[in-house]
């Protein structure tokens, strides 16, 4: 059996009065906080790009700020360990849920890149491209202009956050890299100055629930993701794991450097499963 044709643990029915009283405590402020960011980011935009083109010195800052606050309206408890690097590149991620999202980018000023579909989403369709998302088909007819878009930001200092799985998961696994995405490091102009940081996200469920509470994957509904998170009342913790930044030029191939970025993410899942 497929490991995505795992029954779900979530079910809306099993939310109680006062999971429902949390989801409007926790839910409404979220709501503020998000959509409230989202338009002074816009009019910031209105600002920053005729001014700066690609370059965005306010608009991530308004980003960090929403994300570290949804964490303190949720009550998740959030953890980093290690250091965003410093030098031009990209950080890769294991993927395992929406909560990445404001996870990621509550610690450092990254921009993701995501399927063509995210794009028309509702609600994270318009937070991803008001945040400076790269999104990207799978249709090898496209793959030149995308490798310019990936050279164009990556050049104008952006650090591109990818997802290598191509899907999100369980919370408890992490699944093989693809290397596809990483044939843009690999071209002449940026090889040489290039890092890939290797982040691990670790989900710790709340006490008493399913290992996968956190973990958003196949069919799952957004909106009962959502409103079974909104409405647990004592919440688990997120834990975000930065470890040493890989250059590109040491790697013979995009399909070696997956591999290694994979181990690096994958090893510190196993860690948590050897101290569970």
């Amino acid at each position: 059996m497929n490991w995505q044709d795992a029954p779900a643990p979530k079910d809306i029915k099993d939310i109680t009065p006062l999971g429902w009283a949390l989801v409007v405590l926790r839910g409404l402020p979220l709501a503020i906080v998000v959509f409230g960011g989202l338009a002074l980011h816009l009019l910031c935009r209105l600002i920053e790009r005729p001014l700066f083109g690609l370059n965005r010195p306010i608009t991530p800052f308004i980003t960090q700020a929403v994300c570290r606050t949804a964490f303190l309206i949720l009550g998740i408890k959030y953890q980093v360990k290690g250091q965003p690097m410093t030098q031009k590149g990209a950080v890769v991620a294991n993927h395992s849920s929406w909560l990445d999202i404001f996870s990621l980018n509550a610690c450092q000023r990254i921009y993701f890149v995501s399927k063509a579909e995210v794009a028309g989403w509702p609600g994270i369709g318009w937070l991803a491209r008001a945040t400076g998302t790269v999104f990207i088909r799978r249709n090898p007819k496209d793959a030149k202009v995308q490798k310019k878009i990936f050279e164009d930001r990556l050049k104008a200092g952006h650090k591109l956050l990818f997802f290598p799985e191509g899907t999100s998961t369980d919370a408890i696994r992490v699944l093989p890299f693809k290397s596809t995405l990483f044939a843009a490091f690999f071209d002449a102009g940026l090889r040489e100055h290039m890092h890939i940081q290797p982040v691990t996200v670790l989900y710790h469920a709340p006490l008493g629930q399913d290992p996968r509470f956190y973990g958003w994957w196949g069919d799952m509904d957004f909106g009962t993701h959502l409103l079974t998170t909104l409405s647990t009342r004592r919440q688990g913790r997120i834990e975000l794991v930065f470890q040493e930044p890989r250059a590109v030029d040491s790697f013979m191939s995009r399909k070696e450097l997956a591999a290694v970025l994979e181990a690096d993410v994958r090893s510190q899942h196993l860690l948590q499963k050897d101290d569970a």
